[in-house]
C-alpha cells in the first residue's frame, strides 16, 4: 500500500492506517467521512484576510518571533512534491544593514479547505519562524499553537487524498 499513488499525501504513516484509508477511498467513503467531520470551508478568502489570520496566531503564540512581511495564497506551490505551505526568509541589503523579511505562502487549494486545515498549514509555517527543522522542538511548538496538530494534519492529508487522488 505504501507505494500506492493514490496515497501520496499519507507517505510515512503506518501500514494499517494506509490500508484503512485505501479501503475507504476504494469504497468512495473517504470524502464523506472527512466532510462529515469537517463541514464547510473557512471565511479567509483574500491574501489580506490570510495575513490577518496568520498575524493573529503569531501575536497570540509567538510574540517574540520575527514579524511577517507577507502572507498569501500561492497558485504556484507544487502539490505534486507535497508543498502545501512555504515559509521564506528574504534578506536584502539596505545601505550598510541587512534587512530580513519573513513570508508565508499557502497553497491556493486551501482557500476551499475547512478552517482546521488552513490553521494546520499556518501553524506549521509559523513554527518555522522559531524552529528551522522538523524536529521534536518544532512539533512541540506546533502542538503548543494547536493541541490537536497531529490529528488535524492526518485528517488534512486524508482530505488532500480525496481532492487529488
Amino acid at each position: 500500500m505504501t507505494g500506492s499513488p493514490t496515497l501520496k499525501y499519507l507517505a510515512g504513516y503506518p501500514e494499517p492506517l494506509l490500508q484503512q484509508a485505501q479501503a475507504l477511498l476504494a469504497e468512495g467513503r473517504l470524502g464523506e467521512l472527512v466532510a462529515r467531520k469537517y463541514p464547510g470551508r473557512h471565511a479567509v478568502q483574500s491574501d489580506k484576510a490570510l495575513f490577518e489570520y496568520a498575524q493573529a496566531l503569531r501575536q497570540r503564540y509567538l510574540k517574540t518571533a520575527p514579524p511577517l512581511a507577507k502572507v498569501l495564497f500561492d497558485n504556484r506551490l507544487d502539490l505534486v512534491r507535497g508543498t502545501l505551505g512555504l515559509q521564506t526568509r528574504v534578506a536584502r541589503v539596505q545601505g550598510s544593514r541587512l534587512q530580513r523579511k519573513h513570508e508565508i505562502r499557502v497553497a491556493a487549494l486551501f482557500r476551499d479547505a475547512p478552517e482546521a486545515f488552513l490553521r494546520v498549514i499556518v501553524v506549521h509555517e509559523l513554527a518555522h519562524l522559531k524552529e528551522g527543522g522538523h524536529d521534536k522542538a518544532f512539533y512541540q511548538l506546533c502542538r503548543h499553537m494547536e493541541p490537536d496538530y497531529h490529528q488535524l494534519e492526518f485528517d488534512m492529508r486524508l482530505w488532500l487524498t480525496v481532492k487529488d487522488p
